[in-house]
């Protein structure tokens, strides 16, 4: 009887070796994907919100040069105006500073649930309303510290993913209930009175379930979810 090739043999081997290492690896690359994914349909929203302060300097700058050219220009009026500037270039800062926080979150940085939960909201609010959606957040101030990254990107990717295939208008009403283990957010899709929205630019692409599974097991977090409705349970940091 004929003996395979050495080589075949050695091939066969490392391809299954390839084949574990894939595999392992697995759950890490989906995880990179979705949050890959999640970063690219919160472009336009992060644009948005570093540039909604730069836009008044360049106004008040056009109205600060009339001003300055007039026979006898009113200094304290000049004052004012620079003062403005000087306040929107302080908030264009911090602006830009939170998006990259976005981009590359800080390792072991925590939130009081009811200020990350407005974080989120506050992001997604304009873009949601374009669509027909109503972002509603009933958390209140919930003073509990979870990990900021983690309800970042499992939040975020949930609202996403709830509403990439629900009909509007609609309202997405945000709540929590806290223990002292964790804390747990609800998501619940209601119908809802006004306009249907806006179809607008079609997003990078919508994101599946599964993704926002990954995302959520990647940073401790329990998601369950029935019908509109889905639920969060995020550990409480003790720090």
């Amino acid at each position: 009887m004929r003996k395979p090739p050495v080589f075949a043999a050695k091939k066969s081997k490392l391809t299954l070796m390839q084949n574990t290492e894939n595999a392992a690896a697995g759950p890490d690359r989906l995880v990179e994907a979705a949050r890959y994914a999640l970063l690219r349909r919160l472009a336009f929203a992060m644009r948005h919100h570093m540039v909604v302060h730069l836009q008044p300097i360049g106004m008040i700058t056009e109205v600060m040069e009339r001003r300055l050219q007039a026979a006898a220009p009113d200094i304290e009026q000049v004052h004012q105006s620079m003062a403005k500037i000087n306040g929107f270039s302080r908030a264009a800062v911090q602006s830009c500073l939170d998006v990259v926080s976005w981009l590359a979150p800080e390792a072991g940085a925590v939130v009081p649930l009811g200020a990350g939960v407005q974080e989120c909201v506050a992001l997604l609010r304009s873009s949601f309303n374009f669509r027909g959606f109503a972002l509603k957040d009933e958390v209140g101030d919930v003073p509990a510290l979870v990990a900021r990254a983690g309800l970042r990107n499992a939040l975020l990717a949930c609202l996403l993913a709830l509403t990439d295939r629900a009909a509007s208008p609609a309202d997405v009403v945000l709540s929590a209930q806290t223990g002292a283990d964790e804390a747990v957010v609800s998501v619940a899709l209601r119908p809802g009175e006004g306009s249907a929205g806006f179809a607008g630019d079609a997003p990078y692409r919508l994101l599946e379930w599964h993704e926002v599974e990954a995302l959520a097991r990647a940073d401790g977090i329990g998601l369950t979810r029935v019908g509109d409705t889905a639920r969060l349970a995020i550990p409480v940091s003790r720090a």
